[in-house]
């Protein structure tokens, strides 16, 4: 993900040193979501635009079955992705409300870090754990 190199805003980087999701930290976040789903659908064109190209006329049925696991592998993945663009978009509109950054559980802010490394976070690492445990105790029964 290009979002992910941090140079967005003149290399700056949110800081627990400043108030929480002022401006500047809005903006950052903001602009790291809308690479990000920049980069999910360029590669989203570019799947479309190989799957079209490619060459479906494979005499040899490994050949054609290889091919095929491959489209399918590829399409499974890029609806994978379109489930990420609306967690994006969802986190744009958090940003607009102005409850982006804060925990839907606890109401407490996400950590800096957290949101750097998953800008569509929408719980903070203790919550997400408790989440995490609830559904393994859930999974096992």
């Amino acid at each position: 993900m290009a979002a992910e190199s941090g140079v967005i805003d003149n290399g700056y980087k949110p800081s627990d040193d400043e108030p929480f999701m002022n401006e500047r930290q809005r903006e950052y976040f903001r602009r790291k979501l809308l690479q990000w789903k920049d980069e999910i659908l360029r590669e989203s064109r570019e799947t479309l635009n190989a799957l079209q190209t490619e060459n479906e006329n494979h005499p040899d049925i490994a050949d054609r079955a290889s091919s095929e696991t491959d489209r399918a592998i590829e399409l499974r993945a890029r609806d994978r992705q379109r489930k990420l663009i609306a967690k994006i978009d969802a986190a744009m509109s958090r940003i607009d409300d102005g409850t982006y950054g804060y925990c839907e559980e606890t109401g407490e802010p996400i950590a800096l870090k957290r949101l750097d490394a998953r800008p569509i976070a929408t719980l903070s690492v203790e919550a997400q754990e408790r989440h995490e445990r609830r559904e393994k105790v859930y999974r096992d029964d």
